[in-house]
């Protein structure tokens, strides 16, 4: 017999289809709240969900069963951890499958803030370019020799780091703690990184403890010419903090992926030319999303053999 798995977000038909093979497949639920759990749900033994989603005690609780709660992706910030170590639940994430997609589209928003790009697009469309002699977009300062400040040098932020040096940039990070295996320059604090830096990107994981870790202090001390970057999660930034910064030029601009209350984005952030807007989409490039799948599979093949996950997250 098959065992039970809980799907609660839509996922790829054919990972899907994969699942299907192994386990019989509830879901996927209309929203992640007990109330909405399918016929039979009280057999799962595994839950596959993602970070940005609620898995909190109550529908924890209404699963009797549940042994195992897979994010599909990195994050796992909506999972209550204390609840799940109370169960004995064991918890799996991606690990870094998604960590090189995400690095080089944060890349990809520095160059967008920090240059332009958007803007210039939007220039051409309007017909505004008549060469040189009429009108030009002003000059700004390209990446080379700029200060690169990562907040979470973990697999992501290494990888932004790694990217940065090719557009040499002089990089630096802040962690809860120094890395001794990374050259790069370390600063105790974010609101002291955010001082040094140039532009400032947010590759954290995102938890309770970070909630509005970017908040006007940090902003007003990333300054007048400074950028910010968000690939982590909305969470970790001040959304109100940010608009109220774009809006008023206390810094220069902002490339965001993600947002405080997803998929609704402010209608202050929409109203802005200086800050570049995506749909958390770092993550949705054909190899990353094969390897998060992988990951996935893993995780449940193992844990249903046995055997220790091969991405855990520590409770």
């Amino acid at each position: 017999m098959k065992p039970t798995i809980v799907m609660v977000p839509r996922m790829p038909e054919a990972l899907v289809a994969r699942l299907r093979e192994r386990y019989t497949v509830l879901g996927p639920m209309e929203r992640s709240t007990p109330e909405a759990l399918p016929a039979g749900a009280a057999d799962a033994e595994a839950l596959l969900t993602m970070g940005s989603l609620s898995t909190g005690a109550a529908l924890i609780e209404a699963l009797p069963k549940l042994r195992l709660i897979c994010c599909y992706g990195t994050g796992v910030e909506g999972v209550d951890r204390a609840r799940a170590k109370a169960r004995g639940i064991a918890l799996g994430n991606a690990g870094e499958a998604n960590a090189a997609s995400v690095a080089e589209f944060a890349m990809g928003l520095v160059l967008a803030t920090a240059r332009r790009i958007p803007q210039a697009d939007r220039f051409v469309r309007a017909g505004r370019w008549k060469g040189n002699s009429v009108e030009r977009m002003p000059a700004v300062p390209g990446l080379a020799g700029r200060r690169l400040g990562i907040y979470g040098l973990g697999a992501i932020g290494s990888r932004i780091a790694r990217r940065a040096e090719a557009f040499e940039m002089e990089i630096g990070y802040h962690n809860r703690s120094r890395r001794a295996d990374m050259p790069y320059r370390y600063h105790d604090s974010l609101l002291g990184l955010a001082d040094w830096a140039d532009i400032l990107v947010v590759s954290a994981r995102a938890s309770a403890e970070n909630r509005h870790a970017v908040d006007a202090a940090v902003l007003e001390a990333l300054g007048p010419r400074g950028h910010l970057v968000n690939v982590s999660r909305g969470i970790a930034v001040d959304e109100e903090a940010l608009c109220a910064a774009l809006e008023a030029g206390v810094i220069a601009g902002a490339g965001l992926d993600v947002y405080e209350n997803e998929p609704q984005i402010s209608d202050r952030l929409k109203a802005l030319d200086n800050v570049v807007l995506t749909p958390h989409i770092a993550a949705a490039s054909d190899s990353a999303q094969a390897a998060q799948q992988e990951v996935l599979l893993g995780n449940l093949r193992a844990f249903f053999a046995g055997e220790p996950l091969p991405s855990p997250v520590p409770l």
